[in-house]
């Protein structure tokens, strides 16, 4: 960000879109120190954030556009413990949730980057997806971005409280998960039951 100033600051947030290890919730608050010591403005570090928030975005949601739905359900069909009625589902729930899916998945740590290749495989419309994008990044970038400027050089206190966010996230998602092998290891062991003929 010092080298190359605002195209620097989008080039890093893209990479987090990318690469959801990397948190957009340290180098947001540094954008906004970076720009309190006369490198970009305050202004242009929302903006730059947020176009790289928007470039990678679409990145993933053109990689869900060429896997396609056909591929996808392909894939889905040779994964352990799921089936197609799933994924029938899950496409269901996007159909009536996925505009709110968008926006707000913007601001959950690992669901930002992995919520819009889902909105490519369903091809939602583009200019929808853009401008939710937009709205969600715009609105998580300016609150990390604006701390880090008032925060000056203690720009680093934010990270405990976003390092707490993303663990709270994590330990949700992997609690869910094992729950959701528990129930169909279960599942599948009571169908086998069922289907071997009694001696």
């Amino acid at each position: 960000m010092e080298r190359l100033g605002g195209p620097g600051a989008a080039l890093a947030i893209a990479s987090e879109n990318l690469f959801p290890p990397i948190p957009s919730e340290i180098i947001l608050p540094l954008a906004g120190f970076t720009a309190s010591q006369g490198t970009f403005t305050l202004a242009g570090a929302i903006a730059w954030t947020t176009a790289g928030s928007v470039v990678g975005a679409l990145l993933l949601y053109t990689l869900g556009a060429l896997l396609g739905r056909t591929r996808f359900r392909a894939l889905w069909a040779r994964l352990p413990l799921v089936d197609l009625a799933d994924l029938d589902r899950t496409e269901a729930w996007f159909d009536r949730h996925g505009r709110k899916a968008i926006f707000f998945g913007r601001m959950i740590p690992i669901f930002r980057s992995l919520i819009s290749i889902p909105a490519g495989i369903e091809r939602m419309s583009v200019v929808v997806f853009t401008l939710l994008t937009l709205a969600g990044s715009l609105l998580w970038n300016s609150v990390f971005v604006i701390a880090g400027y008032q925060l000056g050089e203690n720009w680093h206190r934010v990270e405990p409280y976003a390092d707490t966010f993303q663990k709270v996230v994590i330990g949700v998602v992997a609690v869910a998960m094992l729950w959701f092998v528990v129930q169909r290891v279960r599942r599948n062991r009571a169908r086998a039951r069922a289907s071997t003929p009694s001696v």
